[in-house]
């Protein structure tokens, strides 16, 4: 009976296991590729007086818990590498949970912002933003009940932070 028992849970947890591509998982498979620039940002590393912030300025940093960004600088060596792993990132966007707010761009470069949630309770945004000639950068901004325009909100905020620089050394060398 016991052995049945661990069969039947072994069962429902392998059978639960989702094994289609995220973000997510794409972070973590990556993270520590050498191709790869990896960081996070959570709201104290951004160092913002929330006295100089509008009323809807603080409810969109309220909303927000951290932001995971993940670039891919091209090089000579690695532009095979590069499409490949674009076209994964896409392919991972195509998926229905990921609902597209916009896109623009040229056949060169371009960017998309998506959502995963619903319109007034989003878990989280996606930026995804390529250049042939310097690579691409995947953003997921990651809150509770976030909407649409607390994306614009926190771009504004973000103007207002005052980050150490030293974090983002690898981000600036990447968009160089």
């Amino acid at each position: 009976m016991k052995r049945f028992l661990y069969i039947a849970i072994a069962a429902v947890l392998f059978t639960s296991c989702d094994q289609k591509p995220s973000l997510q998982k794409y972070f973590v498979e990556n993270t520590e590729n050498k191709d790869f620039i990896a960081l996070d940002l959570t709201p104290k590393m951004l160092n913002i007086k929330e006295d100089k912030l509008t009323v809807s300025q603080k409810e969109a940093l309220a909303s927000f818990q951290k932001i995971n960004i993940l670039g891919f600088k091209v090089n000579d060596k690695n532009k095979a590498e590069f499409q490949t792993e674009k076209e994964k990132v896409t392919a991972i966007l195509k998926d229905k949970k990921y609902q597209q707010l916009m896109k623009f761009g040229s056949g060169k470069g371009g960017a998309q912002i998506s959502f995963v949630g619903e319109d007034e309770h989003i878990e989280e945004f996606v930026i995804f933003g390529n250049k042939e000639e310097n690579g691409f950068a995947v953003v997921r901004v990651i809150g509770k009940d976030m909407n649409p325009t607390y994306i614009m909100e926190m771009m504004s905020v973000l103007q207002k932070a005052d980050v150490n620089m030293e974090q983002l050394k690898p981000l600036q060398d990447l968009l160089k």
